[in-house]
């Protein structure tokens, strides 16, 4: 922002006059107009041009098939040769900084065979110091049959020197019709009410018949497999759904025994519409078992059919003939016509068994309770001050006030380039964290997209802010193991050159920022791909942690993954990140971190603590490297929130914290931000902050006989002020994270 700005008028020659009547300025308001010139097309193609392509004005095409959804005209991108050509307009110094913007086009698309395709809206922003970027902003599955319409938002960081908006998408040679484009700035989103809990009946299992004691009633067969009761199965509640229940009666013994099984999904099920309540987060626990019958490990999973839709109530892999626990959890958000609970999954011919089924809704407030005397027991240390250049007869009379300033518990976000560009988003980043990840800027495909064509400006900005605010980063991430998001140019290398290249990766990345990141993510999602492995043998993963080691001793290297917490991911279940880790560990790679994502749906406390318990088994510090919730409603998002972050706080394996960012429109995932786009804070905000408030520790009092003063309270920086007949004086003292008593000595 300038420090000074003059306004001035000029113009007429020496010796002439200037007479002023007024002046006016204020600011544009751009609230209900369209930036856009000439949306309908009323006139012509003013304004608008082709983006490496032909446009053309219709008012009809296809033999009057295809007419106008609304006004008189539309137009076409023809004759494209590229998915990126496109029709665009040029909205710059239309569009202002900071704001948010609604886009909504009616578009669809014509010719080549080709029947459906993603139409996308982009922005291209060019930057004053010529920095381009391209920005997602709308898309939508469009169709050859009828008009669709595709709706955004967007929100512009930084003061561009040029914005174009432009439609792309459809593969070379399928035209892009558009009927209309619109952009306004976004109506603001009217606030969540919370949802009715008081009439919740938690911990009340809402499954008929669970215990079979009544035949099979309730229960009906998925296809035409047979179910049948036997007796044997555990009496005991399977420990995650017992830290939810507390004191409860036990399981009946009796089992649905399911056998003639022909498909995958078949199974037993039940309807349970009616039982449901929307947006109370539910638990499913269950007893499990496959039949001796199976070849090789078979996926069991609770399932629900949410009018017809696949939500996942929680999976396990099953690999004897033991009773195991499933765990999962769930939420409908938007009222259904038809909810069926069914279990399915393991292989057609496979007998399969269920004992004690329950879905209850889990009370949250309840498991807060034990989570907060947890806190208290394993963040906090027994402190005592120890005055000097205290006149020893006014002791007793001398006023201790001490406050914490700042948790050292490492909490942090992540970031991106072209966050840093907008005041307010860095304003609130330096006050409320204190470690930082890029979301993109370090990955690979970021800093070297073509083969020697290397980028490190956008890390290089980022970490110089991190360094001047002392906010510690993560290096996330060196590799990345999933197919899908490796560039094409390393896809195309073959095995020599592919180990030179990662070698090469090493080197520069390692070499440059030596000492600059505190952590760095080897080689991510090791249990969800293996690009790496596959070209280069099972070595490969050991080495790039042994060569991360020797390149940068001071780094903690990491392994880290998602739906490890959560119970829905036979992939990435604790059991299977430990063997990975013991295997990684056999080979000599230094894994110094576990890192769990915490791309988390509805997540329940003694599911998500039962992952840690196992998982802090190892002895290797456990992080949250990438935590976000997500709910349309702003007070159940901060539920979810709490839910993890307490989990966290009250776990002695977790030593760290990382959101996967805060502000909206910048986020991974919808409905999971903190901050509204324009920097207002919304329900799950104003929970964080609340939660960042409670774990900082204050005390008062009087400094005992001995010039000492006690209290217990968190590790990081506080402020003790000291309060005599003769003086007040005010100190900074840091205690450091540890469980034994602590002796602070302050010189008065």
């Amino acid at each position: 922002m300038p420090d000074r700005v003059i306004f001035y008028l000029k113009g007429p020659s020496p010796g002439v006059d200037l007479l002023i009547k007024s002046v006016n300025i204020q600011e544009l308001k751009f609230d209900d107009e369209n930036i856009i010139i000439n949306p309908q097309f009323d006139d012509g193609l003013n304004n608008w041009t082709g983006r490496g392509c032909k446009i053309a004005l219709h008012d009809s095409m296809g033999d009057g098939k295809i007419l106008p959804k609304s006004g008189k005209f539309f137009a076409s991108a023809t004759e494209r040769t590229q998915s990126w050509n496109g029709i665009q307009q040029e909205i710059t110094g239309r569009v202002q900084r900071k704001l948010a913007y609604e886009v909504t086009a009616l578009v669809r698309i014509f010719g080549n065979s080709v029947t459906t395709s993603d139409v996308r809206a982009t922005l291209w922003v060019q930057a004053p110091d010529l920095r381009e970027q391209y920005i997602g902003i709308a898309n939508v599955q469009a169709t050859d049959k009828d008009w669709v319409q595709m709706q955004g938002k967007f929100l512009l960081n930084g003061s561009p020197s040029k914005v174009v908006v432009y439609l792309e998408g459809p593969p070379a040679g399928t035209d892009i019709l558009v009927n209309t484009l619109v952009i306004k700035h976004a109506a603001k989103t009217p606030p969540s009410t919370p949802p009715d809990c008081e009439i919740a009946a938690f911990g009340v299992n809402i499954i008929e018949n669970s215990n079979l004691g009544d035949g099979t009633n309730g229960w009906f067969p998925l296809g035409s497999c047979t179910l049948s009761i036997e007796s044997g199965s555990p009496r005991i509640i399977p420990s995650m759904a017992r830290d939810s229940l507390g004191p409860h009666e036990s399981l009946s013994g009796r089992y649905l025994l399911i056998t003639n099984r022909t498909q995958t999904w078949m199974g037993p099920a039940q309807m349970i519409t009616e039982k449901l309540k929307l947006f109370l987060t539910y638990q499913v626990s269950a007893w499990v078992r496959v039949g001796s019958g199976s070849t090789g490990p078979q996926n069991v999973n609770v399932a629900l059919s949410v009018d017809d839709q696949w939500v996942n109530g929680g999976q396990i892999e099953i690999a004897d003939g033991r009773w195991h626990e499933i765990g999962g959890s769930f939420r409908i958000e938007k009222q259904a016509s038809k909810v069926m609970v069914y279990i399915q999954g393991p292989s057609s011919g496979v007998d399969l068994m269920i004992a004690g089924l329950q879905i209850f809704a889990v009370d949250r407030q309840a498991r807060f309770k034990y989570l907060r005397r947890q806190t208290e027991k394993i963040r906090k240390r027994d402190i005592t001050l120890k005055f000097s250049g205290l006149d020893s007869i006014g002791n007793l009379g001398t006023l201790v006030r001490v406050r914490q300033i700042q948790n050292d518990f490492p909490m942090g976000t992540c970031i991106s380039r072209s966050n840093i560009d907008n005041e307010d988003f860095v304003d609130f980043f330096v006050k409320h964290f204190n470690w930082a990840v890029f979301g993109n800027e370090l990955k690979w495909y970021w800093t070297e997209p073509q083969q020697g064509n290397l980028n490190y400006k956008d890390a290089d900005e980022m970490l110089d802010l991190c360094q001047k605010n002392k906010i510690d980063t993560r290096g996330h991430c060196i590799f990345w193991e999933v197919d899908g998001t490796v560039q094409q140019w390393v896809k195309s290398l073959n095995k020599t050159d592919l180990m030179k290249a990662v070698q090469n990766r090493l080197n520069g990345l390692l070499t440059r920022y030596k000492g600059k990141f505190r952590h760095y993510d080897v080689n991510n999602e090791m249990l969800h791909g293996s690009f790496y492995q596959d070209k280069l043998g099972k070595d490969i993963r050991a080495n790039m942690f042994k060569t991360a080691h020797q390149l940068d001793p001071s780094a903690t290297l990491f392994v880290n993954d998602y739906h490890v917490e959560d119970g829905c991911d036979t992939r990435s279940s604790p059991e299977k990140y430990i063997q990975h880790i013991l295997d990684l560990q056999q080979q000599g790679a230094p894994v110094g971190g576990i890192g769990i994502q915490g791309h988390i749906d509805s997540p329940v406390g003694p599911i998500v603590s039962s992952a840690l318990d196992k998982l802090g088994t190892l002895g290797i510090p456990i992080w949250f490297t990438e935590l976000d919730v997500s709910s349309t409603n702003e007070y159940v998002r901060a539920d979810d929130l709490e839910v993890m972050l307490r989990e966290a706080m009250a776990h002695p394996a977790i030593d760290g914290v990382m959101l996967w960012g805060f502000w909206e429109l910048f986020m991974s995932r919808e409905n999971s931000h903190l901050v509204n786009a324009e920097g207002e804070l919304n329900e799950a905000g104003k929970r964080f902050l609340s939660l960042k408030q409670e774990w900082l520790s204050h005390s008062h009092g009087y400094a005992d006989a001995q010039g000492q003063f006690s209290f217990r309270g968190f590790s990081g920086t506080y402020n003790v002020e000291v309060v005599t007949l003769a003086k007040k004086v005010s100190k900074t003292f840091v205690v450091d994270k540890g469980d034994s008593s602590v002796l602070v000595s302050i010189d008065l």
